[in-house]
C-alpha cells in the first residue's frame, strides 16, 4: 500500500475482533481503488477465484488485468493499473468495483493491514488509508466477507512463510541469476500458472507446497 499510510494505533485485532472499518459500501467512493501502484499483489488464492469466476486462465489475466513484478528477488502478480489516472483495471464507469464478489484478499482487507506472530494472523488499522468519514464498527471476519476465515488464515500464514524463506533465499543468491531464474519459474508454475481444479483448493494448495519443496531446498 501507500508508503504515506502509517498504522493508526498499536492496536492488533483478530477475527472476531471489533474495528472502526465499515465505511458503509462506499457510497461511490473509489480511493483505494486509484494510484496504488503495484501493492495489490495476488496470491495463489486470488488467481484461482478469478480465473473461476472470470472463466481465465493466469496466461489471459496477464493480457489484461494482472502484471508481474520483482520484490525481493521474488516474481510476483499484481493488479494493474490502467489508464491515463491510474486506477483498478476492474474498476468500472460507475467508479464500482467489477469484482467485488470475489475481490483479492488485500481489497477485502483494506484499510487494515496484516502481520503474522507465528501460525496467528493480526490484523492492524492503516492510518490515512480511507478517506470515508462515520464509519461503524465491524467484525474483522464480517468485513472480510469470506466463508472459512479460520481456513484463510491458515493458508495466508503458509503463504507468508513460503514467501518469507524464498524472498531470503533468492538475497542470498542474487549473484546466481541461473539459480534465481529457476526458482521464480518453479514457483510462478506451481503456484500460479498451472491450473486449480474445482472443489478443494487448500488441499490442492497444500500438495503444492509438498511438490515446491521437492523441486527447492531452500535450507
Amino acid at each position: 500500500m501507500d508508503s504515506r499510510m502509517g498504522r493508526a494505533d498499536g492496536k492488533r485485532y483478530s477475527l472476531n475482533d471489533m474495528v472502526k472499518v465499515d465505511c458503509h459500501d462506499c457510497s461511490g467512493c473509489s480511493a483505494c481503488c486509484r494510484d496504488m501502484g503495484q501493492s495489490v499483489l495476488l496470491d495463489p488464492l486470488d488467481v484461482y477465484r478469478l480465473g473461476q469466476h472470470l472463466g481465465q486462465t493466469f496466461a489471459q489475466l496477464m493480457e489484461s488485468a494482472v502484471e508481474l513484478h520483482v520484490e525481493d528477488g521474488l516474481i510476483l502478480p499484481n493488479l494493474k493499473m490502467a489508464g491515463n489516472d491510474p486506477h483498478c483495471f476492474f474498476l468500472n464507469e460507475e467508479g464500482r468495483c467489477g469484482i467485488h464478489g470475489f475481490r483479492p484478499g488485500i481489497c477485502r482487507l483494506f484499510p487494515l493491514g496484516r502481520e503474522y506472530e507465528g501460525d496467528r494472523v493480526r490484523y492492524f488499522l492503516l492510518e490515512g488509508a480511507c478517506p470515508a468519514k462515520n464509519k461503524s464498527k465491524i467484525k474483522v471476519r464480517k468485513w472480510l466477507d469470506l466463508d472459512g476465515a479460520e481456513g484463510y488464515e491458515a493458508f495466508l500464514v503458509r503463504w507468508h512463510g513460503l514467501t518469507r524463506r524464498l524472498r531470503q533465499y533468492l538475497t542470498e543468491h542474487a549473484q546466481d541469476e541461473e539459480t534465481a531464474r529457476g526458482v521464480n519459474l518453479s514457483f510462478l508454475q506451481i503456484f500460479f500458472m498451472k491450473p486449480y481444479a474445482e472443489g478443494d483448493f487448500y488441499s490442492e494448495f497444500a500438495q503444492r507446497m509438498e511438490a515446491f519443496a521437492q523441486r527447492v531446498s531452500l535450507q
